[in-house]
């Protein structure tokens, strides 16, 4: 018997809509045909689910979180999908498609972007296709998005240590649901339950109560008879789409036992809805630096999470760094050693890079994108190191002023592993304080923490939701409004299969 075939197509971008940060096509970085597979391990030849399937590539794009997306690239790579997969069908028949997506991506004039690409790409692949997709939790999902899919799950951890895991078991269902539909199996049954909740992922850990108990009751319902995948999606907050809310989906064989696990998911999550708080301690900027001073525990850790680039912020806000800078402690070489990471300034790293390590040098950085919250900012110092090759920032360069060590970036990029310090001579073990535009602390730099703040500062993915302005999500919605005058319906939406006749 031959191996089904199993295309792969999507695009990744999670974008907040709170900044003026625009997204373009390089940013995408696509990757296409053997690239794709050579991208993921799993489906590799000589792996079980590379060996169960013939997987073509067609075209992937993973963007760095950031602005909306420009139509005009959206609609340069959607069309190129759309080519790929119209040659791959074109050369033989396809049994499946992996929607390898985030699912918070918005575009410039579209709403609900992923549904409206899987949409585009039904019109080539047709509805007898089985379709998986894999997501971020916060991502979103549409009534629209569960009907244009067969099979659809998420991550269950954040922060998203199950990636790749996740991945590989929208695969995995995908090639086992195709060898039963052999076997006269029906198309899953899809019951689909969007809830009035809209929390950041800072107060949404699943390290944390009530994240961590919530989600661990999904492998309990998914481990039913008749269930085949069951997920929770706590939805993105800094987009503002009629879609942006939290949501359940739950498939499997069974309508019933589908049904009664969905339920019992959402009404575990509504019952704790009020529960959710920030992932750590909070405070102001000023009141997380005044801690951090006091406290003896070393590396101290503070997040300065409005301008978090892997959540959507420009990456290019002044206003953190400014005001470290203005500290009367951190003016001399003497002071407490503070490392901060990041801001983007292409002209100052060039200056850098021109006149040396060693040099002082007088440079302006940021807000060439985001100037909603102060202006360039020009800063005296000594140019500690540079590095050249990065696949975001292109050029890293540090700047030392009085006892601060600032990272200045060519282009904006996120700094989650020891050795993003470390490349650039900066001991983060031996600071003593830490400051990362972040909102919880990755994994490598959580464990490192002596002690750790979540600085509520200002930018494009603001903690404080309420003071952002959404108007187009659907009300009432937690925590925009506080009293609910009917309670949400909590009850399963059966969601039919794709049928494109229709």
């Amino acid at each position: 018997m031959s191996r089904p075939v199993i295309a792969i197509a999507g695009l990744a971008c999670e974008t907040s809509m709170f900044t003026p940060a625009r997204t373009r096509a390089p940013a995408f970085h696509p990757r296409r045909a053997t690239e794709i597979i050579d991208e993921y391990p799993f489906i590799q030849p000589g792996t079980p689910l590379g060996d169960a399937a013939d997987w073509r590539g067609a075209l992937i794009g993973h963007a760095l979180p950031g602005g909306i997306v420009v139509r005009e690239s959206f609609e340069e790579l959607a069309g190129e999908i759309i080519t790929r997969l119209t040659d791959i069908v074109a050369a033989t028949p396809l049994d499946g498609l992996w929607f390898d997506i985030h699912g918070a991506m918005c575009v410039e004039g579209i709403d609900d972007v992923e549904a409206e690409l899987l949409r585009r790409i039904r019109a080539v692949i047709g509805s007898e296709v089985l379709v998986s997709a894999s997501m971020d939790l916060h991502g979103n999902v549409s009534r629209d998005l569960a009907h244009l899919t067969d099979l659809i799950t998420c991550y269950r951890m954040a922060p998203h240590e199950d990636e790749a895991e996740t991945k590989e078991r929208a695969c995995r269902n995908l090639v086992d649901l195709i060898a039963q539909r052999g076997d006269g199996v029906h198309r899953p049954f899809k019951a689909w339950i969007p809830l009035p909740i809209l929390l950041p992922g800072e107060q949404t850990s699943t390290r944390v109560e009530p994240a961590k108990s919530l989600y661990e009751l999904v492998p309990k319902v998914e481990s039913l008879p008749g269930i085949i995948d069951a997920a929770i999606w706590v939805g993105y907050a800094w987009a503002d789409e009629p879609r942006n809310r939290a949501a359940v989906v739950v498939t499997g064989t069974c309508e019933e036992v589908v049904a009664a696990g969905a339920e019992r998911l959402a009404r575990r999550f509504w019952k704790v809805h009020a529960d959710f708080h920030f992932v750590g301690p909070t405070g102001s900027f000023a009141e997380c630096i005044d801690a951090a001073v006091k406290s003896p525990a070393r590396p101290f850790f503070i997040s300065d999470s409005g301008d978090n680039p892997t959540a959507g912020g420009s990456g290019d806000v002044t206003w953190g760094l400014t005001q470290l800078l203005a500290r009367p402690e951190f003016q001399q070489e003497s002071g407490p050693t503070v490392i901060y990471a990041s801001l983007p300034g292409p002209q100052a790293v060039q200056t850098m890079v021109a006149a040396g390590i060693g040099a002082t040098v007088t440079v302006t950085a940021g807000a060439e994108v985001d100037s909603t919250h102060g202006g360039p900012l020009t800063m005296t110092g000594r140019v500690h190191a540079i590095r050249h090759g990065d696949k975001d920032a292109v050029i890293e360069a540090v700047l030392q002023v009085g006892s601060v060590f600032a990272i200045l970036t060519q282009l904006r990029k996120p700094y989650h592993h020891e050795h993003d310090f470390t490349d650039l001579n900066l001991d983060l073990r031996a600071a003593d304080i830490v400051i990362v535009k972040i909102g919880y602390l990755e994994p490598e730099l959580f464990d490192m923490a002596a002690d750790w703040l979540l600085a509520l500062t200002p930018g494009g993915v603001d903690q404080d939701l309420e003071r952002l302005g959404h108007r187009r999500i659907c009300r009432p919605m937690w925590p925009f409004d506080k009293e609910f005058p009917v309670l949400p319906d909590l009850g399963a939406r059966m969601i039919p299969p794709y049928d494109s006749s229709l």
